[in-house]
């Protein structure tokens, strides 16, 4: 019976929590609403930057290196947090442990040696060229 009752005043605690906070952004949206400027204007609509007046069109063309490079970003730095969190087990987890992140991480390398040979960290036109040459040949 005790358990009953600590679980259900968990619960209600959350409900009251859940209640405020909802309540709290239900005040601020309404309180920005009620205060802000409402007036519209040619000038008000145009975007502000640095206080420059924007040239050109915001649609850019970007090299899909930039989204390479940045997917390989993301890839590598969840694969240092794995290991960050096996480091800080390291212990607990022992040999077993130590053998997975060595899998780990020869996985990644082998990934790694994959994007090198096949030339996706070459940014140099010359470099791309150049492998370019030797596959037809």
């Amino acid at each position: 019976m005790p358990d009953a009752v600590a679980t259900m005043s968990h619960n209600w605690a959350f409900a009251i929590f859940l209640l405020g906070v909802c309540g709290l952004i239900a005040f601020m949206l309404g309180l920005s609403s009620l205060l802000g400027s409402k007036a519209w204007g040619r000038s008000k609509n145009e975007p502000f930057e640095s206080g420059m007046l924007p040239t050109g069109s915001a649609q850019l063309r970007l090299s899909a290196k930039f989204y390479l490079v940045a997917m390989l970003f993301v890839i590598f730095d969840v694969e240092a947090l794995f290991l960050f969190a096996w480091s800080v087990s390291v212990r607990e987890s022992g040999w077993a442990g130590l053998i997975e992140a060595t899998v780990f991480i020869a996985i990644l390398l082998a990934g790694l040696v994959y994007l090198w040979r096949i030339g996706a960290l070459d940014w140099a036109p010359q470099g791309r060229r150049e492998r370019q040459a030797k596959l037809k040949q």
